[in-house]
């Protein structure tokens, strides 16, 4: 099995200056460049048309309802595993495609961690699902304040996933609320 690393300097980023490390394994080229890319399109949803946003969000309920089913710690382990490794992805697919502007409707992974956050400590309802959906979808197309400051405050990776993650930490807060105070979210039945 040959294995070859390789870093490559690029332009300043996020992270400062920008690296990546190039593996090679039986002549096949992986390279953690082409992974980013790929985690940043939500492996293809951002390709859907029309609104690519919505599309990832709706792929993102498969994998909430698995880290659901794994309980809240571990969904909330992922989430702050993976917003650093988003952050990085949506860097690299901005260096890569420039003309795109400065939040390419093609990276969605700021929807899919967003809707991830929004399911935290949730039952694993049908109602939670819909209504955490709609309220997130809500907050990440309108923008309200601080939704919206923070769109414009931040630029880059970090300005990509900052919005959706407070749309998701926001529409979590109102559904805990309803959770607390309703029967709206309905009742879990335990597996």
């Amino acid at each position: 099995m040959q294995t070859r690393l390789g870093f490559e300097q690029g332009s300043a980023g996020f992270l400062g200056e920008s690296c990546f490390c190039e593996i090679i394994f039986l002549g096949d080229e992986l390279s953690t460049r082409s992974i980013f890319l790929q985690i940043a399109t939500g492996f293809g949803a951002g390709k859907l048309h029309p609104a690519p946003g919505t599309w990832a969000s709706l792929a993102a309920l498969p994998l909430a309802g698995i880290l659901m089913l794994l309980g809240p710690l571990p969904m909330m382990a992922f989430v702050l595993v993976s917003f650093p490794l988003c952050i990085i992805a949506a860097e690299v697919y901005l260096q890569d495609h420039l003309e795109e502007g400065k939040d390419s409707p093609r990276i969605v992974i700021d929807e899919v961690l967003g809707m991830v956050i929004t399911l935290v400590w949730m039952p694993f309802t049908w109602q939670s699902f819909l209504i955490g959906f709609c309220l997130f979808r809500f907050l990440d197309i309108l923008k309200p304040f601080p939704v919206g400051y923070l769109d414009k405050k931040f630029s880059g990776g970090l300005g990509v996933m900052i919005d959706d993650v407070a749309a998701g930490i926001i529409a979590n807060l109102i559904l805990q609320f309803l959770l607390v105070r309703t029967s709206f979210l309905g009742v879990q039945i335990f597996l």
